[in-house]
This record gives C-alpha cells, structure tokens and sequence, in this order.
C-alpha cells in the first residue's frame, strides 16, 4: 500500500513537471529534419528564451496566493448565505471562508503554472528564425 502511494504522488509531481510546449505545424522544415530535430530545436530556443532572462513559468507564488484569496472571497459568500440559511450567518462566513481559501491554496500550489509571454514569444520567435511554424502551445 505504501509503495502504491508513493508510485502516485510520484507520478503526479512528475507530470506537474512537464511544461507546455509549442506546437509545430508540419512544414516542409518540419517534415525535413523531422520529429526529433524538431524537439531539439524546440529545447534549444527554450535554453536561449532562459539565458536572454525570459522566466519559463509565472510567478508561482502570485499564483497560490491570487487562489487563496479568490477562494476564501467565495467561500465566505457561500458560508454567509448557508449560514444565514441556518440562522448563523456569521459562523457560516468564518468555516466557508476557510474553506475556501484552503481549497484555493492547495489548487494554487499543485494547477500548473502558464509561461509567460516573454517566453513564449521568445521561443516562438526562435523557431519561426529557424524555419518552423509554431502554431500555439500545450
């Protein structure tokens, strides 16, 4: 049981690891040097957007903390009316609030982080120099 569970959290924090990429359309560079060429030129433009300062991911900290407060805001409004439901619209306030900021911070702390723009249109734009069509990324 205790491997199962480490097998997952394993898994989960690989899979938060991996990041968005662009996406290549099929272009005659493309179908020349093919899919893998094509990966390394992406990794490639992805180490010069890091060394030009370009950051790969949002601040995850802004990000965690944008969550709390958003779900502690819901969480209070959906407490207060419950709890007015039930005549203690006060307390019902103060455990949505919690909850909701609870909720906000641990879908903060494990939601991928997006790239930022300056990524993105770094790479974007090493690629297209490179004669590849990037058409979005995942």
């Amino acid at each position: 049981m205790r491997h199962m569970f480490c097998l997952c959290v394993l898994s989960l924090l690989l899979s938060g690891c991996a990041g968005p990429k662009p996406i290549l359309y099929p272009n005659p560079r493309y179908q020349e040097v093919g899919a893998d060429a094509a990966q390394a030129d992406i990794q490639d433009c992805m180490v010069l957007a890091k060394e030009a300062g370009a950051s790969p991911s949002e601040g995850k900290t802004a990000q965690v903390s944008t969550n709390t407060v958003g779900g502690g805001a819901v969480g209070s409004a959906a407490g207060a009316v419950g709890g007015a439901i039930l005549g203690h619209a006060g307390r019902g306030a103060m455990v949505g609030a919690a909850s909701g900021a609870t909720a906000g911070f641990l879908r903060g702390l494990f939601k991928r982080s997006p790239p930022s723009a300056a990524f993105t249109n770094f790479v974007d734009r090493c690629l297209r120099d490179r004669g590849y069509e990037p058409t979005g990324w995942q």
